[in-house]
């Protein structure tokens, strides 16, 4: 598979990522821990690189199948994980994001990954109660140690980009990028990624299963399936989001592409430091993902993508605002 670079540090890395989160966190179903393994040493098999986790999945538990999955072929992949949250009886209470308490999940993310050193270091939300700077402190100090090589963030605002920027460079940010979700073509994110020479992993790039057009307004999610809080996946505003499905599949059997292929195809278009990570807990779904790098978009075919979507208003928010309020800081 192709290579990407991630910053100006040389953090290489596949075109196309794995998403490690859904195998067993946030979709109401989980894959077992042996099957979970199995599919991303499928992942590394076909030219897989760059695994993506955090110590909240599970929490924890999904950090030790990335461990586990990757032992084997450490040396050859890049594995990022990351911290913010304070997390108490096994749930999310908050954020925090002290130095301590970052040097205290890089040790365990460490041990749950059964490696020495971090590839990718992300902070997962922005602590507003901790200077951006002194984040980017501690993880310059991690580096110099050698338990990181390379820092991140995840859902910060332009600005806190570049604060951070300054103090220790910033290989990568990742936010939420895809054809419905394009706010960081507005808010400066893209913008300062260019100048900065910032690679951007876009989390969600299928729009959380629903740009594969497997979903619609019968669609019945489970209980423990977090995007029942989410805005977009109510009935009502699937239903109208139906709209730019139809578009999308109009171009993608033009292509002879699925609509999955198109979405990342168009990610991968817009930057060469675009690195999306897509999940999935399918085999057949991982190897659909993966061959979306052979689909070849032509600026005809960006500007005809860009002008069918232009007169589609997508119905509903990200995130509810509890969630909403912790990115773009």
């Amino acid at each position: 598979m192709e290579k990407r670079l991630l910053g100006k540090e040389g953090l290489e890395v596949s075109a196309i990522g794995f998403g490690c989160m859904g195998l067993n966190f946030s979709y109401g179903h989980a894959l077992s821990d042996g099957d979970s393994v199995a599919l991303i040493r499928e992942a590394v098999d076909r030219g897989v690189t760059f695994f993506d986790t955090a110590e909240v999945y599970g929490p924890y538990t999904n950090e030790k199948i990335v461990g586990e999955a990757l032992a084997p072929v450490r040396d050859k992949v890049v594995i990022a994980t990351k911290f913010g949250f304070n997390i108490q009886d096994g749930k999310m209470a908050g954020l925090d994001s002290r130095p301590e308490q970052i040097r205290k999940v890089c040790e365990a993310s460490l041990k749950s990954l059964r490696t020495d050193v971090i590839d990718l270091f992300y902070q997962h939300r922005v602590d507003t109660n901790v200077p951006i700077e002194d984040v980017a402190g501690t993880v310059r100090d991690l580096i110099a140690e050698g338990k990181v090589k390379h820092f991140g963030l995840s859902e910060p605002s332009a600005a806190t980009a570049r604060k951070a920027h300054a103090v220790q460079p910033v290989a990568a940010l990742q936010n939420e990028y895809s054809l419905w979700s394009r706010g960081v073509e507005t808010n400066g994110i893209l913008a300062a990624c260019d100048e900065l020479g910032i690679g951007l992993v876009p989390y969600s790039p299928l729009g959380k299963g629903f740009l594969t057009g497997a979903m619609g307004k019968d669609s019945k999610l489970a209980e423990n399936d977090f995007r029942k809080l989410l805005p977009r996946f109510t009935p009502e505003a699937m239903a109208k989001n139906q709209a730019l499905l139809d578009r999308i599949k109009e171009i993608a059997d033009g292509k002879g592409a699925t609509m999955a292929q198109i979405a990342l195809a168009w990610l991968l278009a817009q930057r060469p430091s675009i690195v999306p990570i897509p999940g999935t807990t399918k085999l057949h779904r991982l190897e659909e993902n993966l061959a979306a790098a052979d689909v070849e978009l032509t600026a005809d075919d960006l500007a005809a993508i860009g002008k069918a979507l232009a007169g589609i208003d997508i119905e509903g928010n990200r995130y509810p605002a509890h969630l909403e309020a912790t990115t773009g800081n």
